[in-house]
């Protein structure tokens, strides 16, 4: 292919290295498992430049989604479990996961149904606002929950139902 894009043909690589070198350009090869090998002119170091350029472009508008982490202890009080609740909310607001983790201290282990009643009311608390992406586990001391933000919760299931809607 030319440079504004048009075919040239098939020809042998040292006509097309004669092409290249006239129009001061460069040779590239675009399908290489392709029969014959399709090559282009054009100026890579402007090609490498654009692609670098899209990719910052989307770079830009991606958002990286943060696991953040907030910690509960078993015998927590009403006032400190709300504040808790209020910033794990501003977290999801934020677009972030939130995984909370009830860490359990000496023999508090032996009583694992506080921190199963602590994470219900956590996720009792953030109804609507988020979803459980990870269900309760217990690893070592900690009991821990993954929350997502509900708003992408719902794209994610939104986006497969209409796939699947497409396919029928």
């Amino acid at each position: 292919m030319g440079e504004k894009g048009e075919q040239l043909g098939i020809m042998p690589l040292s006509q097309a290295r004669e092409t290249a070198r006239k129009h001061n350009l460069d040779l590239v090869e675009v399908a290489p498992t392709a029969v014959p090998p399709v090559c282009r002119l054009l100026d890579y170091g402007k090609y490498k430049y654009e692609q670098a350029k899209k990719e910052r472009e989307l770079r830009k508008s991606q958002k990286v989604s943060l696991l953040r982490e907030v910690r509960l202890r078993p015998k927590i009080d009403n006032h400190d479990f709300e504040a808790k609740a209020r910033l794990v909310r501003k977290l999801l607001d934020e677009g972030d996961r939130v995984k909370v983790a009830v860490r359990f201290r000496g023999r508090e282990i032996t009583h694992p149904e506080i921190g199963w009643r602590l994470i219900q009311r956590m996720t009792e608390s953030l109804q609507g606002v988020a979803a459980i992406a990870r269900q309760p586990v217990i690893e070592e001391r900690n009991m821990n929950v993954i929350l997502s933000p509900a708003a992408a919760q719902k794209a994610k299931t939104e986006t497969k139902t209409e796939a699947k809607a497409e396919e029928k």
